[in-house]
This record gives structure tokens, sequence and C-alpha cells, in this order.
């Protein structure tokens, strides 16, 4: 089995949960689009000025989806 990476957009400030949850919409659009293997998305919240939203996808497709997307950051997958 492949492994799985989780890409990460950060978002600070009192608008980060609002923002954060809108990207995911996004997201979702652009896995529907390009018909990605995996649809995992997320938004989370940190605390009150942090939040994130992530993306998950195997690691053969994590080279041009990085690109792409241009994501703060990365880290493995663990479900």
């Amino acid at each position: 089995m492949e492994r799985k990476l989780k890409l990460i957009w950060d978002f600070r400030g009192p608008t980060a949960k609002h923002t954060a949850h809108h990207h995911e919409i996004h997201l979702k659009e652009y896995i529907s689009a390009k018909k990605l293997s995996i649809d995992i998305t997320g938004s989370l919240d940190i605390n009150t000025m942090h939040s994130i939203a992530y993306l998950v996808v195997t690691e053969s497709e994590m080279k041009p989806l990085r690109d792409a997307l241009k994501p703060h950051r990365g880290q493995i997958y663990e479900e």
C-alpha cells in the first residue's frame, strides 16, 4: 500500500477558521476536477487564531500537486 501524505495550509488571525473552511471547499473542487484517487480533506482549528486546511494525497501524486497547489507544509498521514 502506498504511503499517504497530508498537504497542509496554515491560516492565522481572526478570520483563520473561515478561511480554512473556505479553502477546503476549493480543495474538494480540485479533487473532483482532477479525479484524484483519494478524496480526504478537512479543516481543523488549532486555536482561536490558527486554523488549517488539508488534503491527503498518495506519495506518487504528491510532487505535481505540491507544485500546483503550493501547500505551506506537509506530513505523513496516519489514519
